[in-house]
């Protein structure tokens, strides 16, 4: 039986470009379902799902918003609409991959739309966006972004080459066969990790898996928070080991390295056994020195490479940490609990180590045990987080958890 990809634009306004590309799909004879997201106008091809269908789907009234008046509410609706509908055709088994092109406005509507669909789901996104920081549109969601490289306005010789690269990018992810999982008795446990708790997480990781696990390491780098959170609020996770919570220090200290406000909330809703450990709070990332804010300029400070800049938290801002921690850990519905590195909470944050600050550690953990609710489990122990027998307590407490 034939794939089907879904195609989702404007045709009011590139009729033109999305006939094209059908066509193109067309030819290697996968199905396509067109669908109609444009408000301005009539469609330049006749699509499957038509524009009013979209607008109902997203609770909006088409008088309103097909007068050009409120574009801002025409947008929200048509994410909306198109997200519902996209999502009903995945869960019918009506789509096997998904394509859209456009500018900024066709990119939020499309975008959205491919959010709502699982990771794995072939994603294509041909816009005049891509190139740039399109993190807001793609969420932590694997999604393909392609360089439209001129407007998506016409066939030219040079938009007809990206086009057609384009469609053979979706056309190849739908045809792809589908891996066959390997270890699919395994449950999941997702896991956190910067460079400073490589060693930690990768002996603990390695003692989860001999006991029969499969772990997902997600790195902590602001967008690998976001996808772990994702994963674990869709359910694909069973258990979470939380030992690397840095990117908590760029949501305080205004850092680049953020996952945003609900950064460890994910498990605690969905009642799964959770270990959480303030790994690398001692740290929050900017880009190069030069970008820096001012008010940061005298603080402790270590040049990771060109790129990234450390400077270590103070105690102000680790007792901030050790707060959400403990709001966290009161949140969960499933059993959790917190482990403490007395020696360090990184490698840099050692006896002797640039980041070594006892005092601003300190701060953290007694945030931490102070704003907890009774009954949560906080252990200190006395090694720094790469040590060995920290990583062994890590393992054995998360596989205690599980049962």
């Amino acid at each position: 039986m034939s794939k089907t990809i879904v195609m989702a634009g404007a045709l009011d306004t590139k009729g033109t470009e999305f006939a094209f590309v059908k066509n193109l799909i067309e030819q290697v004879g996968l199905h396509t379902l067109v669908i109609d997201f444009g408000v301005m106008g009539a469609p330049g091809f006749a699509p499957d799902i038509t524009h009013e269908a979209v607008m109902q789907a997203g609770g909006g009234d088409a008088t309103r918003l097909t007068s050009g008046q409120h574009k801002d509410e025409a947008m929200q609706v048509m994410a909306a609409g198109l997200a519902h509908i996209v999502r009903k055709l995945y869960d019918k088994g009506q789509l096997d991959g998904i394509f859209s092109m456009g500018g900024s406005g066709g990119t939020s509507i499309a975008s959205a739309a491919m959010r709502a669909l699982p990771i794995g789901v072939p994603k294509v996104m041909l816009s005049t966006l891509a190139g740039g920081d399109v993190s807001a549109y793609a969420g932590s969601k694997d999604i393909m972004f392609l360089p439209s490289v001129v407007d998506v306005a016409g066939i030219n010789s040079i938009s007809r080459a990206v086009y057609t690269n384009a469609a053979g990018a979706i056309v190849g992810a739908v045809q792809m066969a589908r891996p066959t999982a390997q270890h699919t008795e395994r449950p999941l446990i997702a896991a956190s990790m910067f460079g400073n708790t490589t060693a930690c997480v990768d002996h603990a990781r390695n003692l989860m898996e001999q006991a029969g696990y499969e772990v997902l390491v997600f790195h902590a780098t602001g967008s690998g928070g976001r996808a772990m959170e994702s994963l674990i609020a869709d359910g694909y996770i069973r258990a979470v080991c939380d030992i690397t919570t840095t990117e908590l220090a760029d949501a305080v200290c205004g850092g680049v390295l953020s996952a945003g406000p609900d950064r460890c909330l994910a498990a605690a809703k969905r009642g799964l056994p959770t270990l959480l450990v303030p790994g690398c709070v001692d740290m929050c990332n900017f880009g190069g020195i030069e970008t820096l804010p001012e008010k940061y300029r005298a603080r402790n400070l270590y040049q990771w490479n060109p790129n990234v800049t450390l400077m270590r938290t103070n105690a102000a801002e680790n007792r901030q940490i050790g707060e959400w921690l403990a709001r966290a850990a009161n949140a969960a519905t499933g059993p959790v609990n917190i482990l403490l590195p007395l020696k360090g909470v990184s490698m840099l944050d050692s006896a002797g180590g640039r980041f070594w600050d006892p005092a601003a550690d300190q701060a953290c953990f007694d945030a931490i045990k102070q704003n907890v609710r009774p009954g949560i489990a906080v252990q200190a122990l006395d090694y720094n987080i790469n040590d060995p027998a920290f990583a062994d307590a890590c393992a054995q407490t998360m596989l205690t958890m599980m049962g």
